[in-house]
């Protein structure tokens, strides 16, 4: 399992480096409510793609056949969700919700970019040859 999970660490500290940067700035400028919402953006994202990250690692183990779906599954759902997050908070008069918005958008692209960066630095064989 631990080597399903190698990519986590690399995007984790992104992600931690984006609310360096962002709950600050919101902070500054909205206030409390700003940097609640740049932190409630950030780790929706991130709690989203560990938990996906999980479960696609799960299936690959146990039940490879079904990676597919599952991962499909697991992305619908945890947009689905987020987006049901945020249109409830939405109807709410909450000045964090812009932050939240802005910060689900770049957590979003700032995880998916280190994921990617991870890969392309990673020696990954082409094939797993198996002792005999």
């Amino acid at each position: 399992m631990k080597k399903r999970l190698q990519h986590l660490p690399t995007a984790l500290i992104a992600m931690g480096v984006l609310l360096v940067v962002a709950a600050p700035l919101a902070g500054w400028r909205d206030g409390a409510d700003g940097a609640l919402g740049a932190l409630a953006g950030a780790g929706l994202v991130a709690l989203s793609y560990t938990l996906s990250s999980l479960i696609i690692a799960v299936t690959d183990l146990r039940a490879r056949h079904l990676l597919v779906p599952v991962a499909m599954s697991t992305y619908m759902l945890k947009f689905t969700l987020i987006g049901v997050v945020m249109w409830i908070i939405a109807s709410t008069d909450w000045g964090g919700l812009p932050w939240l918005g802005a910060l689900v958008i770049a957590a979003t692209l700032i995880w998916v970019a280190a994921q990617a960066v991870w890969v392309w630095r990673a020696k990954i064989p082409y094939v797993e040859i198996e002792p005999s």
